[in-house]
Order: C-alpha cells, then structure tokens, then sequence
C-alpha cells in the first residue's frame, strides 16, 4: 500500500507543481518589477525549493561528452557491450583518432578498469566523478544495474547469488588483464566471484581488485546503518521495508526494496544536514548566487534519483552480509558452493577505506586482506584516506587527486597485457 500511496501523492501533486512553476515564472520574467523586490526573489527562490523537494527524479543522464588527454580533447560515446534484463555494461569509448592524437598511435593500451557501481538505491551515474577520474588513464566499463520497479515479473527473480552470477559473467566478457573497482555494497558479492575465478583458475580472472569503502566485515567499526541491521530482526526488514510496485510500472506486482524507503533512511540520517543544505540553497537563490545553487542543484539530481531493489536481492543481502556475516566468517555460499577468498593468489588486492565514512566504518573494507590469506605481501595494499567520509572515497577533489594516482599506481604495478575483448 505504501507504494501505491506514494504514487497516488505524487500524482495529487501535480497540479500543484504546476501553479507553482507557473509562478515562478511570473516572478523570473524580467517585465515583472514586482521579481526584483526582496520578496519577489524570495517568493521565486522558494518556488525553486518547493520544485526540486517534490519533484519525481527518474534516472539521470550521464552526461560526460569529454575527457581531456595531454592537452586534448578527446570525445567519449557510452555503448553499452555485454546486457541483461538486470544489467547493462557500459564502455566509456574514447574517439581512436583523438586518443591517437593525446597519446600516440603506437602507445602501449591503457588499463581495462570495470567499475563495479553500487545496486543499493542510487543509479550507477553517482559514479560519475569516480569513471571522468579514471578515464584519462584507463579503458572504462561500468555496471549499469536495471531498476527492479522496470523489470516485468516474467524475467522472474534476481538475488544475490545472480549478482555474482552477472558480475563473473561480465569479468569474463572484458577477459584477462582486467582491473575491478568495487565501490561500496559490491564488494562481498565481487570477492566472491574473483575467488571462485581463482579456485577454478579461470583464464579470465582479473589482475587486480579494490574494494572502495565496502562491507566485507560489517562486524568492524559498526556505524549506524550497521548497527540497525543488527538490532532489528530479520523479520522486521521483511515486514517493513519490503513493497509490492503498482501499475503502471512494467515491474508491476514485483515484490521490492523501494528506492524511496532508502532515501528516507538515509535523509534521515542527517536530516539537519540537508534541512540546512536546503535553507543555504534557498539564500543563495536569493541572492542570485547561480554557482552555488547550481552546485546544490547538481548534487542533489543525483542524490535523489533511486531505483529499487528486488525483495530476494536486498533481504538476502541483509541477513548474509550485514547480519550473519557469512563472507567474514567463512561461511559464504554461491548456491552450493563454499566460496574461499583463500584461493586467490595472483588477483593483486587493494583497498581504500575513508577515515570519516559512517556507512563503512574503518577496519570493514580492510577485511579483505584478513581473507585472501593466499596473496603474498606484494600483492597487496592498503589506504586510508584522511578527512573524507564516504562519499569522499569515491569522490570529489580528494579522491582526485589523493586516492585515484595512489590506485592508478596500483594497478599500473600489477598490470598484465588486457586480451582484446
């Protein structure tokens, strides 16, 4: 009901956002004397408020053109290589002729990095920051994982054990030499799928993984999402936080995590924190600070843009990962099989942690190193970034020019010719 209720309201409001942006374009039209008073901008800047708290965010563009190489230029198309009805992966392709033009024609090739986005809520364009960084040095892929509410329920199911199922599929597409970026929840289901490559010594198996702030031992430093999970019963997410979506959706009668229910946890984590974002955006609306407001407009597109999560994906992902901590203790099943993060031995490991994250608490992502007890020393490397929380591991100006060299280097030190794909 509560799904149903949510688009009934979303709905009713409709002609209201209407009026409203009727009136804000009263007010901003520059034949209305009455817009250039105190109170006119006041009343166009909490139109603009109104607008973007109550507004439907579907699923932004990516909406990245360009990548500057050596002093040029070089145009990007996103194609989509490898797709699902769960997933797409994307190649961020990089004009030839430019690249030949920025680096040379005879350059060695770049690094195959597969960027491994989150499926926790926010659509994998929250990791825009993290693939512009990256695409300089590398040949970027990205998972684009499908809003559940848009898939129909005679694709049938898709839990965690399809997730490794997708992610090893598409580790195997780009081949040997690949490098895999985990960033945040695909870490648990990501060292699962390179330890079964390793223990079947899979020729495609990867030449390196970083785990970027990611829950591979929730059971450290718990924060407080951590902490609720372990509190409440197992029962409670399944009464709770599970919904049926309505028509019209294509997904329509598929049981889900909803995207919304998500943001509201996470809204309400640090409510004053966005009620006072909010009330800055509004003054700067105001006082006509376009590049301020812009900035706020930009951040929050994305951050309230979310998709959902099929029941079976996001209850098994709490009771295996953050409530019974299968991976960390050893337990971890694919289906029948035992999963051994032992057996890698030559899959170099790196993680990055954030010294303020409070979704992946110092010592989670870490884990991993506790767990392939077969690497050796020099395949291995851990950091921890000063000063930034969680959204600071994967972007920003401190994962640019901080942590992506230092993982850049990583990978460069473990580089094995990538097979073509």
């Amino acid at each position: 009901m509560l799904y149903s209720f949510v688009e009934m309201n979303r709905a009713a409001m409709l002609p209201l956002r209407l009026a409203v942006k009727a009136s804000r374009a009263g007010l901003r039209s520059p034949l209305n004397p009455v817009g250039q008073t105190q109170i006119g901008r006041s009343m166009a800047a909490a139109a603009d408020v109104f607008e973007a708290t109550t507004r439907f965010y579907g699923k932004p563009d990516w909406q990245i053109d360009t990548t500057r190489i050596n002093a040029v230029d070089v145009p990007i198309s996103v194609n989509t290589v490898w797709t699902s009805p769960w997933c797409r992966l994307l190649h961020f392709r990089r004009a030839p002729d430019a690249m030949a033009k920025a680096v040379g024609a005879n350059a060695a090739p770049q690094p195959r990095l597969l960027i491994v986005a989150p499926l926790s809520g926010h659509y994998a364009t929250l990791l825009r920051g993290t693939v512009e960084a990256f695409l300089p040095t590398h040949e970027v892929y990205i998972t684009d994982w499908t809003d559940a509410r848009m898939v129909p329920v005679w694709f049938g199911r898709f839990d965690l054990d399809d997730y490794i199922d997708h992610i090893r599929l598409m580790v195997t597409k780009l081949g040997a030499g690949t490098n895999v970026l985990a960033v945040c929840q695909p870490g648990p289901p990501v060292l699962a799928a390179i330890s079964m490559m390793a223990e079947d010594n899979d020729p495609a198996r990867p030449a390196t993984m970083t785990f970027m702030g990611s829950p591979i031992d929730a059971r450290e430093s718990p924060t407080v999402p951590n902490k609720l999970s372990e509190e409440r019963p197992f029962e409670w997410f399944e009464d709770n936080m599970i919904h049926t979506v309505p028509p019209p959706w294509p997904g329509a009668m598929r049981r889900v995590y909803p995207g919304f229910v998500q943001l509201s946890s996470f809204m309400n984590m640090n409510w004053d924190n966005h009620v006072s974002a909010h009330w800055k955006f509004f003054s700067h609306l105001v006082e006509g600070d376009g590049d301020n407001a812009g900035k706020h407009r930009k951040f929050y597109d994305e951050y309230l843009s979310v998709l959902d999560l099929t029941e079976e994906f996001y209850l098994q992902t709490i009771r295996r990962i953050f409530q019974e901590h299968h991976l960390a203790r050893g337990i971890f099943h694919h289906r029948d099989r035992l999963v051994r993060p032992e057996a890698v031995r030559d899959v170099a490991l790196m993680t990055v942690e954030g010294e303020k994250d409070d979704i992946s608490g110092i010592g989670q992502t870490q884990a991993a190193h506790t767990l392939c007890t077969g690497l050796p020393a020099s395949m291995r490397e851990d950091y921890i970034q000063p000063g930034v929380g969680h959204y600071g591991v994967f972007n920003g100006s401190r994962f640019r020019t901080e942590i992506v060299p230092r993982v850049s280097d990583f990978i460069a030190s473990h580089a094995k010719t990538p097979a073509k794909v």
